[in-house]
């Protein structure tokens, strides 16, 4: 065990999804900091540049990919092009995801319902599964980090109950590829923020009903992007290599368990 703030982190070949924007641009930048080469991905091609521009380390470290993760044919090629640009591939941190916040459950629609579960999880496993399966072909040890929500416990409220449903799929669907990818010395956890100050988190949503979030909140705020991002990188590093099937709760209270 090399006892390294980054763990093992430095050298190694990070994709990050969801990368344009909020918790996943600061998890970009956390392994850009820690001294990893990222793969941004984002469907926002302008919002993908700006992340990359900002990563430590410069051009050379980094490239930006971006593209629709709800094509499953999209997936393989993030992988085949960090072979391509770095002759390797080691995690994944999986942060992209949709939602369509309701006033009330009524409101859902079958359009509503299908968006969030083609991105949310059927693209999560799919992205997962091909990710596992580039690090079995370099027979190398490696990470796999999706997110999940609260609202894997709570079930959501009110008209996100179809979002909490995809995310507590995320759980179950990351503890049975934990078990499977084990013997690959594969690892596969997942994160549970809360109340983050994101622009999904304040989508459709007024500032009563936000504050009301942030009045259960016994630490007594949202947590900023970068207080998840530190997260993601301990899961992927060394000081981690013990811990798969998990998940991590960091909201602030919110959640104890």
């Amino acid at each position: 065990m090399a006892w390294s703030a980054g763990g093992g982190i430095e050298g190694t070949v990070v994709v990050v999804t969801g990368a344009a924007r909020g918790i996943g641009r600061a998890v970009a930048e956390a392994f850009g900091a820690a001294g990893a080469h990222v793969v941004a991905v984002d469907l926002d091609a302008s919002g993908l540049e700006e992340t990359r521009a900002g990563l430590e380390g410069g051009d050379a470290m980094h490239v930006a990919l971006s593209g629709n993760l709800g094509d499953l044919t999209f997936h393989q090629s993030i992988f085949d092009e960090a072979l391509e640009r770095f002759g390797r591939f080691d995690h994944l941190a999986h942060v992209a995801a949709v939602l369509r916040r309701r006033a009330d459950i009524d409101e859902i629609t079958e359009d509503d319902w299908d968006f969030q579960v083609d991105i949310n999880l059927k693209a999560t496993f799919f992205l997962m599964r091909s990710a596992a399966t580039s690090l079995r072909r370099q027979s190398r040890p490696g990470s796999i980090t999706a997110f999940t929500s609260q609202g894997w416990m709570t079930g959501g409220f009110g008209g996100s109950v179809v979002y909490a449903a995809t995310k507590g799929g995320i759980v179950s669907m990351s503890r049975g590829m934990a078990r499977t990818y084990a013997k690959d010395a594969i690892r596969v956890n997942t994160v549970s923020p809360a109340v983050v100050d994101t622009p999904m988190m304040r989508s459709g949503l007024s500032d009563e009903g936000l504050a009301a979030f942030v009045d259960n909140i016994p630490l007594g705020r949202m947590a900023q992007p970068d207080e998840i991002a530190g997260s993601v990188v301990f899961l992927a590093s060394d000081h981690a290599r013990y811990i798969t099937g998990a998940t991590l709760n960091v909201s602030g209270g919110f959640l104890m368990y």
